[in-house]
């Protein structure tokens, strides 16, 4: 937005913009599109079938036709085609788990003045909640790389390459979409525990478990076993402090093969770290949630490459929604 769009009524749009994500949010917690399906559904019909109170029900699926997310005609409620292929659990195409884990956030991010006040964060990390936040989190990555990797995957030529490490790689979704496009790869996802029965669920229903396994352990804290072509880490350094960053990468290095190459995939802010818009508002979404996580520039990215002994560094263009980008390198 440009200086001289500010005004009042621009102010308050920002101020209110909230309200719009909760109901959204609160629509995919109910499961309110799923439901609907290709129906016309009247706010009792759909109520019953949520156990939800008629009178609340009817409030918000009207405002979700104010927000064009359904359609009203006769006192009957339908999805758009928007909601019925994004928001609908049976659409393959469906992004309800970002949206849920989204939900998730709005606690801390209600309170990022204390954070800035304080310097550290105000909630703990995904992994450390419950089952409902940490299936979010995950599938929720798994939405957005599904979305996402058929833009990449393309635009990286791993035709010579044999084994590939997806280091921090949750449900393996890009381990998934490399072996799809290359049948001669192999891969490893590496990730906590914790994230293993996603992520074997996940490659075994793309009929991978053959060619992808997962390795249980800590990026910061355990060694990665076996030797790679390639190295793939996507949105784990905004996680960590510039430090240990350092030590990821230094890690992902160690574990190539000579000729190896290392994809750095995140959200990348410019060399003067005034924005892009979301990799901005992303770098305080790293404050409210770890300790020194933020978002990097394109020149500290590359930077860290370099200290890691990589060379022919280079970023790779990528259309993304939200400003993410790719830093290559060979060793």
């Amino acid at each position: 937005m440009k200086h001289d769009e500010w005004h009042p009524g621009t102010l308050l749009e920002t101020s209110g913009g909230y309200w719009k994500a909760c109901a959204l949010h609160a629509a995919v917690q109910l499961d309110v599109f799923t439901v609907m399906e290709d129906q016309r559904l009247s706010a009792e019909a759909v109520a019953e079938r949520l156990k939800a109170d008629p009178r609340a029900l009817a409030m918000l699926l009207n405002a979700l036709t104010a927000m064009n997310l359904l359609d009203k005609s006769g006192g009957l409620y339908a999805n758009t085609p928007e909601a019925a292929r994004f928001l609908s659990r049976k659409s393959t195409a469906y992004i309800g788990y970002i949206i849920k884990h989204h939900h998730h956030l709005v606690a801390s991010w209600s309170q990022l003045d204390q954070a800035v006040q304080t310097g550290g964060p105000i909630r703990s990390r995904m992994w450390d909640k419950n089952d409902d936040a940490r299936e979010s989190f995950l599938m929720g990555m798994f939405n957005m790389a599904m979305n996402l990797a058929p833009r990449i995957v393309p635009k990286i030529d791993l035709s010579s390459r044999r084994s590939f490490l997806d280091l921090g790689g949750g449900p393996g979704t890009y381990a998934i979409q490399f072996c799809l496009k290359h049948s001669e790869l192999q891969a490893v996802v590496f990730d906590l525990p914790t994230t293993r029965p996603f992520a074997e669920a996940t490659i075994g229903k793309f009929g991978l478990s053959d060619r992808i396994r997962f390795q249980s352990g800590s990026y910061l804290e355990d060694p990665v076993e076996g030797s790679y072509d390639v190295a793939w880490l996507s949105h784990i350094l905004h996680g960590e402090g510039p430090e240990d960053c350092q030590r990821i990468i230094q890690k992902a290095v160690a574990a190539l093969s000579p000729g190896g190459m290392i994809l750095i995939h995140e959200f990348i802010l410019n060399n003067e770290m005034s924005g892009p818009l979301f990799p901005a508002l992303f770098s305080l979404n790293m404050l409210l949630g770890t300790a020194s996580g933020q978002a990097y520039s394109e020149q500290q990215l590359s930077d860290m490459l370099a200290g890691a002994g990589v060379g022919n560094i280079h970023r790779i263009a990528i259309d993304s929604p939200n400003d993410s980008g790719i830093i290559a390198g060979t060793i």
